[in-house]
């Protein structure tokens, strides 16, 4: 019964599990950007520390208000004490309760609640930044990704045209041969280039479902779902005509400069850097607080004219004690401690300093190489698209002139590499175009996820 009971659980889980691979999702690149918004495990971390700063910012806040505690204390003793009525020393247990309320302020600690919270706001601006560019960052990397779907499905369809191509070529050489007007070492050379293109079929599938793979991953959705990703009509004069093209490198510097949330971050964190380096330096400053306390205790060997006193008496009238009063602090020698600390804080404002530099030096050049790179490919698919054109009219006519027997097999294999080589030329050129295009969009600072289109 137990065997059966397992068979039955195994081959539910079996039938569950083969449903779900057969389930096929269709994802536009919009789909892919938003599923990767609300999954990627960065973001969150981001997110989850934005919200760390704002309920930091809270807390510094709080800071300018008193500090309130209270204490409650019981306690019960037993050992010898002279007892006057009896002139003796006679073991006794007493017990007592005390209370307090106490309340302190600061009047002046150096400004050192204006700019720690002043540090935190910074810190918060920082974090903020940050986390727009770690959106930034999941946006290109989707886009990327995708894009390189439908590079690999675009090969993969240049192949099986190959491919068609190549069996009807083989077709026509078999007809030839077997009427004697070619020879059959044709017939041999013709299969192994069907050969050929088939497993160039292969490599080709198999590098669209690894680069499927990579976009499911990075998507983090259900890898058992078979997913089919939209192709967007491409149109490479729009490409080609992109206002990117009609642009300066200087004036995308200056943009880059304005936009860049990584920048952003590193300013906002120069700035609370600099608010930790005066907090610092305010530990040097004497402090002043005013401070304000209640009390009241309760002891059963408490007497008053010989007689017991009440719990409420003592509690609440004769045993209570009151204090208000003003603390001066004033730091004299602490090991050199707080020097240290301004040492330390004016090294890391440094520090902040020259990668503040370091990345705004990192965006020129960024951008300097994608704008050359964005020019050069555009003239690389111009000279493909030529070259295309080229090719296809020197297959067709090598085509036609193997057909009235005017050229060899040798001349026609060769005429339709060229033209295959040069159809994966330009959809490669053409590829690296758009992701050139998104990657300077990337370098801008531009990505927001709301509209990334590849036409």
């Amino acid at each position: 019964m137990k065997k059966l009971f397992l068979l039955t659980a195994f081959g539910a889980l079996f039938l569950i599990n083969s449903i779900q691979a057969q389930e096929t999702r269709t994802i536009t690149l919009q789909e892919a950007i938003d599923l990767a918004l609300d999954n990627n495990y960065l973001l969150k971390q981001a997110e989850n520390n934005l919200e760390l700063s704002d309920k930091r910012i809270l807390s510094e806040k709080a800071d300018f208000l008193p500090s309130v505690s209270s204490s409650m204390r019981y306690s019960k003793t037993t050992g010898r004490q002279f007892v006057q009525e009896t002139l003796s020393f006679t073991d006794v247990t007493s017990s007592s309760t005390s209370g307090s309320i106490s309340a302190s302020m600061p009047i002046f600690n150096g400004f050192n609640n204006i700019l720690t919270l002043r540090a935190s706001e910074s810190g918060q601006n920082s974090s903020e930044e940050n986390f727009n560019r770690t959106r930034e960052n999941v946006i290109f990397d989707t886009a990327s990704r995708y894009l390189r779907v439908l590079l690999d499905m675009q090969l993969l369809e240049d192949a099986k045209e190959n491919l068609e191509t190549t069996l009807k070529q083989l077709d026509q050489t078999k007809a030839q041969v077997e009427v004697g007007s070619r020879p059959n070492v044709d017939l041999y050379n013709q299969e192994a280039t069907v050969a050929n293109a088939e497993l160039t079929i292969t490599q080709r599938e198999n590098a669209l479902k690894l680069s499927k793979l990579q976009l499911v991953r990075s998507l983090q959705v259900d890898p058992l779902v078979n997913y089919e990703f939209v192709v967007p009509n491409f149109d490479p004069e729009a490409v080609k005509s992109s206002p990117v093209a009609n642009y300066d490198a200087r004036d995308l510097i200056e943009e880059a400069l304005l936009n860049r949330s990584d920048l952003k971050s590193a300013e906002y964190n120069l700035e609370s850097l600099k608010y930790q380096l005066q907090i610092a330096k305010g530990s040097l400053l004497p402090t002043v607080s005013a401070n304000a306390s209640v009390s009241s205790g309760y002891s059963d060997q408490y007497r008053l004219g010989g007689q017991d006193v009440s719990f409420s008496d003592q509690f609440f009238d004769q045993r209570v004690n009151k204090s208000l009063g003003i603390s001066l602090s004033l730091p004299i020698f602490n090991n050199w401690n707080r020097m240290y600390n301004i040492q330390s804080s004016q090294v890391s404002l440094k520090n902040a300093e020259l990668g503040l530099e370091n990345t705004k030096l990192q965006i020129i050049q960024e951008i300097t190489q994608a704008f050359n790179d964005f020019t050069s490919l555009t003239a690389q698919l111009e000279a493909a698209e030529k070259s295309l054109v080229a090719s296809e009219r020197a297959f067709a006519t090598q085509q036609e002139r193997y057909n009235v027997g005017a050229s060899t097999l040798i001349e026609l294999s060769q005429a339709q590499n060229q033209y295959l080589q040069a159809q994966s030329s330009r959809t490669s050129a053409l590829y690296n175009l758009i992701f050139q295009e998104k990657l300077l969009d990337y370098y801008l600072g531009k990505l927001t996820g709301e509209d990334v289109r590849f036409d």
